[in-house]
């Protein structure tokens, strides 16, 4: 099992609307990416100063899945529409849960 983590922070020009019309979009994209074993995304809750302002966590069965996500034209379109004309930063890693 893989895990795929990603932390954003979005410009100051970024609108709260604009933020939660992200997660709702992303919040759909297992239903059409059935690769997707589990998926969570939101805001930090603002607990430790320095934190990054939004977090995407993603479960697959393989990197072959993670693949197919990454690429999915789903996944892409909310990335290049609606992402990436408010993201001023992004990490993200991909780790095995098997140990």
């Amino acid at each position: 099992m893989l895990r795929h983590v990603v932390l954003m922070n979005w410009t100051e020009a970024a609108t709260g609307e604009q933020v939660a019309e992200i997660a709702r979009r992303l919040r759909e994209l297992p239903a059409a990416i059935p690769e997707i074993r589990s998926y969570q995304c939101g805001d930090d809750l603002g607990v430790n100063p320095g934190n990054a302002n939004f977090v995407v966590t993603a479960d697959f069965d393989s990197v072959d899945d993670y693949i197919v996500y990454r690429d999915h034209p789903a996944h892409r379109k909310v990335i290049d529409e609606l992402i990436a004309p408010i993201l001023a930063s992004r990490t993200g890693a991909q780790f095995s849960l098997d140990g």
